[in-house]
């Protein structure tokens, strides 16, 4: 009978959720505390929560078989579980819908000028200025894994053309044209804007780099939405400080939180936001552990597998 400890600070509601489909021959601990999950790991050949904590009583864990990350970011479980042979899951698939509302929500923002026909409002003028549209720009997708997608799919429905720069998949069809490794610049230099939803791995480390902020169009946006790595932070606070870009929406940074005297908090037309584009919603990941559990005591390929080669 496996035994599953769920180490995450909705470890209860988690419970819950899975007690109340009656999985067959599941025997369960759940804590947020790290102490306490201590206590059940040398019994337990599954792990179902946050990479921070689960990371911690790894090494106490000798029958570890699977670990079912929460989160899509499962950089600080990658080196262990490959080094271990342990089969890894994350939750990519499940971000699309709150990722596609964030970014969107911005751009809408943008294009219709909300935030200064406020500002215009408070000062009692009346502001007759034309707004924008997202009707036929160019949006690019810098990584078009399952987010991507899914942003590429509300896109069309704005009527906005997409590109997509890949390593290597060109399987959405909402993408009209695709671009790949050594191309970068040729994908930035129409874009109206560019979006990345890039995993943090060594390949994607700093591409986001000056050479790329230089390619794109001065009228363009940023959106950062995948990890702070990918992007160059000491090649963009210029770039926008110059306004040789018109703006950053920006979810994700190379340290977090954002230290309290980094320029990017006062940089020209710049959006900051805590990591909060996306947050787990517990129904939707424990859906993903069944389904997956199901998967796993048949033999069968699980959702959200990550490669060990890839790094995703």
């Amino acid at each position: 009978m496996p035994h599953l400890l769920i180490l995450s600070k909705h470890a209860t509601n988690y419970q819950s959720l899975i007690q109340a489909v009656n999985l067959p021959d599941l025997t369960m601990f759940a804590t947020q505390d790290v102490a306490e999950a201590e206590n059940y790991a040398s019994d337990c050949e599954l792990v179902f929560g946050e990479p921070s904590l689960v990371g911690q009583v790894m090494e106490e864990m000798p029958r570890l078989r699977w670990v079912q990350s929460t989160w899509a970011g499962i950089e600080p479980l990658l080196a262990a579980c490959r080094d271990r042979g342990v089969i890894l899951t994350n939750v990519r698939g499940v971000y699309g819908p709150l990722m596609s509302e964030y970014v969107f929500g911005y751009l809408l923002a943008i294009e219709r000028s909300i935030l200064p026909r406020w500002q215009a409002q408070q000062a009692r003028v009346w502001d007759e200025s034309s707004p924008g549209t997202l009707q036929s720009k160019l949006l690019g997708l810098l990584g078009v894994g399952s987010i991507g997608a899914y942003l590429a799919r509300t896109a069309r429905a704005f009527g906005m053309h997409v590109y997509g720069y890949t390593r290597q998949s060109e399987d959405c069809p909402e993408v009209e044209q695709y671009f790949h490794a050594g191309e970068k610049l040729a994908f930035a230099r129409e874009l109206d804007y560019l979006v990345c939803t890039l995993p943090g791995t060594a390949h994607t480390r700093g591409l986001v780099d000056e050479e790329m902020l230089k390619a794109l169009p001065a009228h363009a946006w940023l959106v950062n939405i995948g990890r702070g790595s990918s992007v160059d932070e000491q090649a963009l606070v210029p770039a926008l400080n110059s306004g040789r870009l018109a703006g950053a929406v920006l979810d994700v940074f190379q340290e977090e939180p954002l230290p309290y005297d980094h320029p990017l908090w006062s940089t020209p037309n710049t959006f900051v936001t805590a990591h909060t584009a996306a947050r787990n919603y517990p129904p939707d990941i424990a859906a993903l552990f069944i389904e997956n559990y199901r998967r796993y005591l048949k033999g069968e390929r699980m959702i959200g597998l990550v490669s060990y080669e890839q790094g995703y």
